[in-house]
């Protein structure tokens, strides 16, 4: 690496050209950062006693060893936004100079249009591309190239090239303006000039390193540098231009955070853990470098990458072609269950495998749908659901797929049980719906559930039939009877007193035969929603609880539960649980103390939840909820634990515990502490809670 101080126009004189690879961020730079910059050179230039102005690094990738003389065009790592802008700010310069009577064209030596064009936009002595001293990417290619051969750009591909050229033209034609100024500001423009040599430097750690303060890169732009920036410029362009590119157009039109989430969902089926967002680039460094290790190239994990971010967006950004399938995607869409696209993934993968078909995907989408919408219904916390469906492909029997995907769903425990029928009803009919934030989608399709001719809900609100007001009249008062008080807070944000209307402001809180037999009253509803409101002489509690028990009974038709026979969920329950070893594997737990010791901690550890699972392994216990939260190791001399959580997290106050993250060990976790017969039991299983409850609980 060579990093001097330059002038920045000294910098575009001597090289050859500046090329911005084409896998690299577009031109980005708004109206503020160029009048930033004006600004700069505008101070810069009328003062005397200021002799340059720092505006920055210029980063780039000689071809060969070469220096900045060199014919060989330069590759630009970082600095862009700012080459760019002066480039376009000459350009404008050299235009407005040619404006002027000739004997002003030159307002400080060097800066003629001319000098200008052959200096620092222009090489006379090339043809074609060879001959523009910055080449950009994408995009911004044509507008630049339009811009230096004074024509006007097509307009029809929107870059910022265009906006910010006709930013300077519009601040250089200001009458008042001392053009020598701008010259003279922008000969004090000062960089630090830093080439790399190819094969000797790593481009992408500098890169990393120049973009770690300022605006943050995203991890789509880590992640796409990475993988292309070491590679030869012709493979960069063919590998961008086949799949990292029509991967851009996938996601475009989307949030920027959409790529950062599928690719933590791919590195979650890819590598077994869950990164966190803000560690996704570094995780797909410790992947990549696993997976060329074993003897593949960093093109085929390009390849699987577009293979399955075009899965991702036909899951999760409606580009799935399969009409029936986009349903069902969309309505997965409606309850914001992004945990389960690790699962999804992996099973829309086997659909194009043709391992399963197109209806057997339709119904596990359905099925995973009902799971989550049951559970949102019925009150169940969300902690850790994003584990349950990172794992839920183990246990997946590609021969019996979707009886095992039920079998699954059917077997899960605890604060993981597919909520029943009869606990789906009871909360259906008692919870807050109003108040719900999934209740749009959920009016929806209760509204069309059995219609070919769909409802567009959007066009209509939410109706109180029994109104909210505190203040109720006497007519409502008379038809909920002496304890119309307690029935309306009981009864109001409830299933069966909700309902869709376009009349809502109409409705106000009139009685409820006013509401009925006025013009768009519920007698004239088309909504399958108000069936039967029109035939209905009073409403009350017993109105509002029949009503809620029919609704709740055409949401089970909808929302359904997966089911087997109980001897189908038992053969695969026990066929997941084989693993080939018993106790009788482990000599060192069979001594009488040691395995009392070992079966009260079994007994103490699985009644922590019916979830948990013991699993004899060949070196070790493990216990499981999610995944492993506790291992136990047999030893001579001890039970040696292994607990899932970082010892930093641990509450140890007898600091029993230690950290072997980083060192070689069996188990899964982190952190261990070791259990005998004369140790404080219960203060080792308090700890051993600890790890539990740490699973549970992360996000």
């Amino acid at each position: 690496m060579k990093a001097v101080d330059s002038h920045l126009l000294t910098l575009f004189k001597k090289s050859s050209q500046f090329v911005v690879l084409i896998y690299q961020r577009v031109y980005s730079w708004q109206e503020p950062e160029c009048a930033q910059l004006w600004s700069d050179i505008i101070r810069a230039g009328s003062n005397e006693k200021l002799g340059a102005h720092f505006t920055g690094s210029i980063v780039y990738v000689a071809k060969n060893q070469s220096t900045n003389t060199s014919s060989e065009p330069d590759l630009i790592i970082d600095g862009q936004q700012r080459v760019t802008t002066v480039t376009l700010l000459l350009a404008a310069l050299a235009e407005r100079l040619e404006e002027l009577p000739e004997d002003q064209r030159e307002p400080r030596d060097g800066f003629s249009p001319r000098k200008i064009r052959s200096r620092y936009l222009l090489d006379e002595n090339e043809d074609g591309e060879r001959q523009y001293k910055l080449i950009l990417s994408q995009a911004d290619k044509d507008g630049l190239i339009a811009i230096i051969q004074g024509v006007e750009p097509n307009t029809n591909t929107p870059t910022r090239v265009v906006e910010n050229f006709r930013f300077f033209r519009t601040q250089l034609a200001d009458p008042k303006l001392d053009l020598s100024v701008v010259c003279q500001g922008l000969d004090k423009l000062v960089v630090v000039d830093v080439t790399l040599t190819r094969n000797l430097d790593n481009p992408q750690l500098v890169f990393e390193a120049m973009n770690s303060t300022g605006k943050k890169l995203s991890q789509a732009d880590l992640i796409r540098n990475y993988v292309l920036m070491d590679l030869p410029p012709k493979d960069q362009e063919k590998l961008y231009s086949a799949y990292w590119r029509p991967m851009e157009l996938d996601f475009s039109g989307s949030a920027e955070s959409q790529f950062d989430q599928f690719a933590r969902h791919y590195l979650t089926i890819k590598t077994g853990e869950i990164p966190r967002l803000g560690d996704i680039y570094e995780a797909f460094k410790d992947h990549a470098t696993t997976f060329t290790a074993e003897s593949e190239t960093i093109q085929t994990l390009v390849v699987e990458l577009r293979q399955y971010a075009r899965r991702y967006c036909a899951i999760a950004l409606g580009k799935e072609s399969d009409q029936k399938l986009r349903r069902a995607f969309k309505d997965l869409d409606q309850i914001k269950a992004d945990v389960v696209y690790p699962f999804l993934l992996e099973a829309y993968t086997d659909y194009e495998l043709k391992i399963i078909t197109r209806d057997d995907l339709h119904e596990i989408v359905q099925i995973v749908t009902s799971y989550i919408f049951r559970r949102a219904v019925c009150r169940v916390p969300t902690n850790s659901l994003n584990k349950t469906f990172a794992g839920f492909g183990d246990a997946v029997r590609k021969g019996r797929y979707l009886d095992s995907v039920k079998a699954h769903f059917l077997s899960m425990k605890s604060y993981r049980a597919f909520p029943t029928d009869a606990e789906f009803l009871a909360a259906l009919t008692t919870t807050d719906l109003y108040n719900f934030r999934r209740r749009s989608y959920f009016f929806r399709l209760l509204e069309n559930h059995g219609r070919k001719e769909h409802v567009t809900i959007e066009d209509y609100t939410i109706e109180h039939i029994l109104p909210q007001n505190e203040n109720l009249s006497n007519d409502w008062k008379t038809a909920l009877g002496e304890d119309w008080r307690a029935v309306q807070q009981k009864y109001l944000h409830t299933l069966g007193n909700l309902t869709l209307t376009g009349y809502n402001s109409e409705y106000s809180d009139y009685p409820f035969a006013r509401k009925r037999d006025m013009d768009g009253g519920f007698r004239d509803s088309p909504l399958r929603l108000n069936k039967g409101l029109g035939q209905m002489e009073t409403w009350n509690a017993a109105e509002i609880e029949k009503r809620a028990e029919r609704l709740a009974e055409d949401a089970l038709q909808i929302w359904t539960s997966p089911t087997l026979t109980d001897e189908v969920i038992a053969e695969f329950e026990q066929s997941g649980a084989e693993s080939g070893f018993t106790i009788e594997d482990h000599p060192n737990l069979l001594r009488p103390a040691r395995r009392a010791l070992f079966d009260h901690l079994s007994n103490e550890t699985l009644a922590l939840d019916p979830a948990i699972t013991r699993h004899f392994l060949k070196l070790y216990v493990a216990f499981k909820a999610e995944t492993n939260f506790v291992d136990v190791v047999p030893q001579k001399a001890r039970l040696r634990l292994s607990l899932n959580i970082p010892i930093e997290a641990l509450h140890d106050e007898r600091g029993l515990a230690w950290d072997v993250s980083g060192k070689g060990h069996w188990g899964n976790g982190p952190t261990e502490v070791e259990l005998t017969e004369e140790s404080d039991f219960a203060y080792v299983m308090g700890l051993v809670r600890q790890a539990y409850e740490y699973q549970l609980g992360e996000e």
